[in-house]
């Protein structure tokens, strides 16, 4: 949390780390230069690759854009895998997400993008195997979006999305002095804003809110109206927890304790704190794992939608790569 409060400025920390920022800078620029020499090979897959990912680090809000995109070309007809790392599973293989998957096999945010779009999804090491697994398991795929990987090489991309929140950029320093993992501004597709507040002009922006109802682990529906008349106990496990707490506020909800986890944590050790009886809410992300601790917590999804514009562009560079149809 320190490090990541000195990416926000320049000062006297970010100051000492900027030396090896420049070593970081220089070991990046030798891995870029590789792939252009053909030393390192980048590989088609034979249909057009969509790469939703970031140049910040700490997430940015890409597993939303992720989801909203997939959504929006299933829409239009066309037939979409999704492929990720699975960062935080305990597995090294390339494999299938299923509606059975445990995240701790896939990854949280594989397993959230299986079950909330109903996509085929692979996870892998290196992106381009999961590619290849997911085109041979699923023949018809037409497109694939990259869950993260814009700095993944290996895996040929026809459209790169790099997604902000309301950070921007920082300080404007490399790691660590800094939160850019590459420079920006580096070419780009698209740009897209998933925060409230865009810390810089340039680009597409999205609405973002907290959905009008919870979801059990059933399935049931619960409005967050019906929740407010009495305190509850909130929990995230993301890269900006209170951001979540912030909004559930917002809904109206009074939260009578937090639980601000680090990002992607595994629950394995954590035990539910006493609460009289209070209800749980977490993220989506987070039930996908929590469940199986506390089976009663209800998961608020986040209602997240980009701009039309931002769609019409996407559909504009889909149409527009050579071989595809548009639908």
């Amino acid at each position: 949390m320190k490090l990541q409060q000195a990416w926000l400025h320049r000062g006297a920390l970010a100051c000492l780390l900027w030396p090896l920022s420049l070593l970081y800078a220089a070991l990046f620029a030798l891995r870029r230069w590789l792939y252009r020499r053909g030393w390192r090979r980048t590989e088609r897959v034979g249909v057009p690759v969509i790469v939703v990912g970031n140049v910040i680090a700490g997430g940015a809000g890409k597993t939303p854009v992720v989801m909203a995109v997939v959504r929006h070309l299933r829409d239009r007809g066309l037939r979409v895998g999704v492929v990720s790392r699975g960062y935080g599973r305990r597995t090294d293989d390339c494999r299938e997400v299923r509606e059975d998957s445990a995240p701790e096999d896939v990854g949280d945010e594989p397993a959230l993008i299986r079950r909330a779009t109903g996509a085929p999804v692979f996870v892998a090491r290196r992106r381009i195997e999961a590619a290849r697994a997911l085109l041979a398991r699923h023949p018809a795929t037409q497109v694939i979006v990259s869950d993260d990987g814009l700095q993944h090489l290996a895996l040929a991309r026809d459209i790169e999305i790099c997604v902000f929140d309301d950070r921007g950029v920082g300080n404007g320093w490399r790691l660590p002095a800094g939160p850019l993992r590459e420079r920006w501004p580096r070419p780009c597709d698209l740009v897209l804003h998933s925060g409230s507040r865009p810390a810089f002009e340039g680009g597409y922006t999205a609405t973002r809110a907290l959905a009008p109802e919870a979801v059990a682990r059933d399935g049931t529906r619960v409005p967050l109206e019906t929740l407010a008349t009495r305190p509850v106990v909130a929990l995230a496990a993301i890269a900006r927890p209170e951001a979540f707490f912030e909004m559930l506020r917002a809904r109206g909800l009074t939260l009578s304790a937090t639980i601000a986890l680090p990002d992607h944590h595994d629950f394995e050790n954590w035990e539910r704190p006493a609460a009289d009886g209070q209800r749980l809410l977490c993220t989506e992300k987070d039930a996908v794992k929590l469940w199986r601790k506390a089976p009663d917590a209800l998961a608020v999804p986040l209602d997240f939608m980009p701009s039309p514009a931002f769609f019409a562009a996407l559909d504009a560079k889909l149409s527009s790569l050579d071989g595809h149809q548009a639908a």
